[in-house]
């Protein structure tokens, strides 16, 4: 039977045990960072010495608060777009052929809000933290710039306590 296994906060195994002379053992089938993906079970599957149901594993991931997707993130495409976006040259001929490619695929249009930040798709760990982190400065320099709030002043009257003294 396949199981999920949490290495760490964002590291994730699918497991497998089986029973040998030697006792109980298992092995690992796939192992994750942070969101389950289709692509990982299929991957879990063809290494397993017996079927398991993903639909088991994938109600598992919700129950610990694992994120579950069902497309992988394809990294090629989004570099790609990242790329493209940024004004980076692309050869005519290999442009000519992509545009050929995606013409054969499904459509579907980008939802409106998202529009705005489709200039992130692509975006690695260091920009998105550059990015927050410009955000961060920008609160606390508005922060700064506000008068300061009143403060609330002290209790006039003493507090009653309802602890019982022992007499």
């Amino acid at each position: 039977m396949a199981y999920l296994v949490r290495r760490s906060p964002n590291r994730i195994e699918i497991r497998e045990s089986r029973v040998t002379p030697r006792g109980a053992r298992s092995r690992v089938l796939a192992s994750f960072s942070e969101v389950l993906t289709r692509d990982v079970l299929e991957r879990a599957a063809a290494r397993a010495s017996r079927p398991f149901g993903a639909g088991v594993l994938v109600r598992r991931a919700h129950a610990l608060g694992i994120p579950v997707r069902e497309r992988s993130r394809e990294p090629e495409a989004r570099a790609l777009l990242s790329r493209l976006r940024r004004g980076a040259p692309l050869d005519p001929a290999l442009a000519a052929s992509l545009r050929d490619a995606l013409a054969r695929l499904p459509e579907a249009t980008v939802p409106e809000p998202l529009v705005e930040v489709a200039e992130w798709v692509g975006a690695n760990a260091a920009e998105r933290g550059a990015a927050l982190r410009d955000l961060l400065d920008l609160y606390g320099r508005i922060e700064r710039s506000r008068l300061p709030r009143r403060r609330r002043g002290r209790a006039r009257f003493p507090r009653f306590s309802s602890s019982l003294e022992a007499g």
